[in-house]
Formats: C-alpha cells, structure tokens, sequence
C-alpha cells in the first residue's frame, strides 16, 4: 500500500538519489541553493505545457484520483485543461528536487508530502492570501500550523489523514464478554478511551494465541508520536524552537505505555519490531487482533471476504493524561517560484480549496477542510469520520516537526529506537538518552 494511503512518509530507497541523501542535502545549504535556482528570474520552457490555458500537476501515483473531479470541473470553468504527471513516492520526490534545484519544470503544480514543505519551502510560491480567516477556520489548527515555514504559507491542504481507534463490534457488543469483562475488570466494555481502558481490553481479548488484544508497529514511528502528544508533550523529537525533548517525560511515558503492550501484557502477536501498517492491517482484517490503531481511511477499505466485514466500528484515537491526540498525514498543493502559470496554478489550488469535498468521491476518499468531512459524516460508509473528526480537532493533536532532517531522523533515530524497545530488557530511559545524542547530532 502507497504511503500516500497511509498519510505516512516512509519511502523506499531502490533507485537514484534516495530521499534520505536529498533531506540530508537540503537541510544544510540545499535551501538556499533551491531559493536562488528558483527566484524570479528563474522560469524556463518547461513549465505549462500546452499554453496559457494548461497546466501540469505533479502527483504522487494514485494522487489524481482525489484532484480528477477537481481538475475536470476546474477545466469546466475556466477553460483550461490539466494535465496529470504520476510518479511512485520516491520518483515524485527526486523529480521535485531535480527540477526545482534546475529551475527547468515539466509542472505549474506539485502535491507536496506535509515533510517535505520545509525543504521546498524556498522554491515554492508564498500562498499567503489564500489563507483568510475564514480559510484557516475550516481547516484542522495542525494543517494551518503546518502550512506555514518561517511564517509564510508555502502549501494549501488538499486532504489529510490520522490514525483512529477500529474495534470489532462483534466482540465489544457481544452479552457474554460485556458480562465477562465487567466482572473481572469492575467497569464496562466499551470502545477505550483511556490508556487504562485499552490495556484492559486488549489484556481481555488476547486469547492463546488465537487472537490478541492489539497490535504494537514496531517498524513504524507515527503511532508512537501520537501517544507522545496524549502524554501531553509540547511536540515531538523537537520543540517549537527546534531544541530535541526526545527523552522529557512524555516520551518516556509514550514509550513505556507502547512497549509494554508488547514486553508485559503481551496483548500483540509476535514480531512485533518488524511489523508495519500492511501486516497490522492483515493482521486485523484476518480476524487476528480486536482492536487497531490504524489510518482511517482503512475503515471502508476492509475486504468484503474478511471475518470481521461488517463487523468493525471505529473511535477517536484513544487519549492520556492530555486527551486524544493523532499525527495528521496530509499532502499540500503548492506552486513552484519558477512556473511561467503562477496566477493560472494559483487558481488551481483556490479551487481545489473551495471544492475540496469533491475529493471525498475518490478511492482515497479523504478531504482537509472540516466542512467536507461533515457534509459526510451522518452518511453510510462514512462512520470513520466522526472520529477522524474528533482526532484531527483534538486541541493535543500536532503536527511532525518542521526540519528537513525529519526522514533521516525517522530512518536512524525512531524506528531504531522503537524497535530496540520491543525487548522485554530494554532500558526505555537509556534508550531515549541515547536518541536525544543521535538527534542532536542530526539537527546541528
């Protein structure tokens, strides 16, 4: 599955310059370099292919689902026609990074991953005035604060993701286990909204191997971040003034609370430290695990062949001492400084903006602003929304932060670390003393 799908930026390192080498790259004088390649002054040929009245958007592939309604009835109006240009993940980003630092485009508009806006930020358009008020109003405060670098809007949402709670409905409203449950735990069954609640039940559910509580993503680093900020941390990894919290009492306590999922209750199927989102999801839709934190748009992807189809409800992502909270995964439409279509582009992302719930009616079926989630919210199929809702609005949910060394600190420091956690042994603390060195090396 696209790591699009998932809101997550996990890319794989198969071909040409790898994402890990361009962040590296970027993060240091490569910002600079991007700014001056593509100030003004810099347009070439290669931008708007087909005239005044066309443009070239850059999408990852599977992306021009969510923007063809968008396109077409942009095309309807304006008379200009859109042309689509789809790369893997990995393509779309060393194709950004080629042509952005050349200032020779083949795009006027380019879908831009949420961690990759800092390290583009100078090669992009300011789309500022955009965001009015009532703009920012119907957008989640995360995407707002994430939108902007150095205070400067350099992309607008298209659609965002987040993880929530997906429980079996068939277990959690079955008589027998509400009546097993409330005897040996003294409160009721109910979907968890609390680490507490969701330790009970997934201990409840985790039956002899035959099926387990919950899952722990050892190979990923989004669901940990999440319980970091229900922790009630300020961020994660970094703060707003770029200093490394890794190891606060937040992580700590996000850290111990994920882990011992794995290392004491043992409420998660083995292997976990290599378990990432496809094999969670598999896991879940075989029937094998009770509950899941997953990306919401999973909700009404789940096979009609399934045990559990038909039978999953979904929640807010549960919360800690600060309440709910989720990372949200959204992509962002920005226009390159050297497209000779900047009003024309500019056009394109206002409309895709004010049409936004158009995307909603796409195989990806997600949008960014709150008014189009809501217009679908009380609709069949849609049941995952609400929560989705409810996570995205949480005043504890946050974004990633805002360096262009995120990745490698992902690749190097989280995923590591997490993975080193999931051993009944591990020293939690030492482990996060020895992260904060890592980082800290990384941001100089």
């Amino acid at each position: 599955m696209s790591p699009r799908l998932m809101g997550e930026g996990t890319m794989p390192h198969n071909s040409g310059l790898s994402r890990r080498d361009l962040l590296k790259w970027t993060g240091a004088s490569g910002l600079a370099v991007l700014a001056t390649a593509c100030g003004a002054g810099g347009t070439t040929s290669g931008s708007g292919a087909g005239g005044a009245k066309a443009l070239s958007v850059l999408v990852e592939a599977g992306g021009k689902a969510e923007l063809t309604k968008i396109a077409e009835a942009f095309t309807a109006k304006t008379g200009a026609k859109v042309t689509f240009i789809e790369l893997p993940y990995d393509g779309l980003f060393n194709r950004l990074s080629g042509e952005l630092s050349s200032g020779t485009l083949s795009f006027d508009v380019a879908a831009l991953d949420a961690i990759w806006l800092t390290a583009f930020a100078g090669a992009v358009r300011p789309l500022t005035e955009l965001f009015t008020a009532d703009v920012k109003a119907d957008l989640f405060p995360a995407l707002v604060t994430e939108a902007q670098v150095g205070g400067t809007f350099v992309g607008m949402p298209v659609w965002t993701n987040a993880e929530i709670l997906f429980y079996r409905k068939d277990l959690f409203e079955d008589a027998d286990e509400q009546a097993a449950f409330k005897k040996k735990y003294g409160h009721e069954l109910v979907p968890p909204t609390t680490w507490e609640q969701f330790n009970d039940a997934a201990a409840f559910f985790t039956r002899g191997g035959k099926l387990y509580g919950t899952d722990v993503k050892g190979a990923v680093e989004t669901e940990w971040l999440a319980h970091i900020l229900q922790a009630g941390s300020p961020g994660v990894v970094l703060d707003a003034s770029g200093q490394v919290i890794i190891d606060n009492e937040q992580h700590l306590k996000a850290l111990t609370f994920y882990s011992d999922l794995n290392n004491k209750l043992k409420v998660s199927p083995p292997g976990a430290a290599q378990l990432d989102w496809a094999g969670a999801q598999n896991l879940f839709n075989q029937g094998k695990t009770a509950m899941m934190r997953f990306w919401a748009h999973a909700f009404p992807l789940i096979p009609k062949d399934s045990p559990v189809y038909g039978k999953v409800g979904a929640a807010p992502m549960i919360g800690g001492a600060a309440g709910v909270a989720g990372i949200p995964g959204p992509w962002y439409l920005s226009v390159p400084k050297a497209t000779k279509q900047a009003d024309l582009a500019t056009e394109f992302v206002k409309f895709a903006y004010d049409n936004n719930a158009m995307a909603i009616e796409s195989s990806l079926g997600l949008a960014a602003r709150k008014s189009a989630f809501e217009q679908y919210a009380d609709k069949p199929g849609y049941e995952h929304f609400k929560p989705l809702l409810e996570t995205l609005n949480a005043t504890a949910t946050k974004p990633r932060p805002a360096t262009a060394k995120w990745q490698q600190i992902v690749d190097t420091v989280l995923i590591p670390t997490l993975q080193q956690s999931l051993n009944p042994n591990a020293d939690y603390t030492g482990l996060l003393a020895a992260a904060k060195d890592k980082v800290q090396s990384l941001a100089q």
